[in-house]
């Protein structure tokens, strides 16, 4: 149906065309002079980097793309995954006060959530909990801020619901049977401000601050850019 890798042109004949994404969060920050560095292991590295800069391949100006090498193992059975080795990089980066802006995916509770399997589920779980522990730390000793969110839930919900009964779905052995797919849950946007200086849209009125498409313009606040008028707005006021 569509071209689905714009770089080697596969398909080479295709019934839609790939939409054409420009004036990106990435494109305003380069246009901007600031400073970037997008980091994640392969997984999840060309989110970070071609996904996010829309779908353009290589580095604007003024970013460093750098990825980290995936283990070729089944997910279950290395649930630490990359995620120390990312945020090595990232606290280092920090300590270094050269960038503006650092972008990055620790993708455990997706890709270990996906195996269904409970036991490695949680070690990730904890592995990323330690590592955005790390990240918070140096991100507070740079004076820095600090977003917190995803796309989707994973390993919120591991076990199958059962639409009729509203409880869990169980297999024959009568075992709960293992959800291996996103979850509908509603995903969090932590907003750690460690001056002070911003409060999330809606806080303390007890309503929730809006929505994922609403991140782009939050970036582009927090990074002193003016935002686009056709950009939904940003979730973050200055106080």
């Amino acid at each position: 149906m569509m071209e689905y890798d714009g770089d080697l042109h596969i398909p080479r004949h295709y019934l839609v065309a790939p939409p054409a994404i420009d004036r990106t969060v990435g494109q305003y920050m380069a246009e901007a002079g600031r400073v970037v560095l997008s980091v994640s292991e392969t997984q999840k590295f060309g989110h970070v980097t071609y996904f996010f800069n829309g779908n353009r391949s290589g580095a604007l100006p003024g970013e460093a793309q750098e990825e980290i090498t995936s283990d070729v193992l089944p997910f279950d059975q290395a649930p630490a995954m990359k995620a120390p080795e990312i945020t090595d990089r990232v606290v280092s980066a920090l300590g270094e006060r050269r960038f503006d802006h650092i972008r990055l995916n620790l993708p455990n509770g997706d890709m270990v959530g996906h195996t269904g399997n409970w036991d490695a589920v949680v070690t990730a779980i904890e592995v990323v909990d330690a590592c955005v522990g790390r990240i918070d730390a140096a991100v507070r000793e740079a004076g820095g801020v600090l977003l917190i969110t995803a796309d989707h839930g994973n390993a919120d919900e591991m076990f199958l619901k059962d639409k009729k009964s509203g409880g869990y779905a169980r297999g024959p052995d009568g075992a709960f049977l293992p959800s291996t797919a996103h979850s509908l849950n509603p995903v969090p946007f932590v907003v750690v401000d460690t001056q002070g200086e911003w409060t999330l849209v809606g806080e303390g009125r007890g309503e929730p601050a809006g929505g994922i498409a609403q991140i782009g313009a939050t970036l582009l606040d927090l990074s002193g850019i003016d935002v686009p008028g056709d950009y939904l707005p940003t979730l973050v006021l200055r106080r």
